[in-house]
């Protein structure tokens, strides 16, 4: 059977399944390897050398000029990740994003953050794949090895405790910590500053 370009991402994109075994997925497995080698070229560097930026540029396909990220950083697809402006995401971070990851404008993350938006089919587990986007909103704040499950949306404001892991959605303004990750308390969204 012929696929055209991009039928993968469609695939990805309606929550899947995708198969490993079928000649579309080839397409997944090319930008995979690029992002990697990008990545590696990346983290090569010395943290002083803007160079590093220029490979993170070529991953994502934009300019990064409003966006800070620091290394060592990993992202195995970089065509699925979008950023607003004034992100800022801290060393040690790990995107797993073939079903799409989003930043909006503000988002923060500490250290260690660690995102997928891709799983493994019960139980055909070594070659079927299922995704889930992952959005987090604008101004939220990620803290130190903070782990988001697929398919899940991170509020406006909201704060993530450190070491929590989400796998369901936050609302705006909550405070949300732990295995699994539940709400704290809510902020006074009247008292948030742009």
């Amino acid at each position: 059977m012929e696929y055209t370009k991009g039928y993968v991402y469609e695939l990805m994109d309606q929550g899947g399944p995708t198969d490993n075994r079928e000649p579309y997925f080839r397409e997944a497995v090319e930008e995979m390897m690029r992002a990697r080698v990008l990545c590696a070229k990346a983290n090569a560097c010395m943290p002083d050398d803007p160079a590093y930026v220029g490979y993170l540029e070529e991953l994502f396909g934009r300019k990064l000029d409003d966006v800070r990220i620091l290394t060592p950083f990993t992202c195995d697809f970089g065509n699925r990740v979008k950023f607003g402006k004034g992100v800022f995401i801290n060393h040690s971070a790990i995107l797993s994003a073939s079903g799409g990851i989003e930043f909006e404008d503000g988002v923060m993350s500490a250290p260690g953050l660690h995102i997928a938006s891709i799983n493994h089919d019960m139980n055909e587990r070594h070659t079927k794949y299922t995704y889930g986007k992952v959005l987090v909103k604008k101004n939220a704040w990620l803290g130190m090895n903070v782990t988001i499950c697929p398919g899940v949306t991170i509020g406006e404001y909201a704060v993530v405790a450190a070491g929590a892991v989400v796998t369901k959605d936050v609302p705006a303004y909550a405070v949300v910590g732990g295995v699994p990750a539940k709400v704290i308390k809510m902020q006074d969204s009247s008292q948030q500053k742009e």
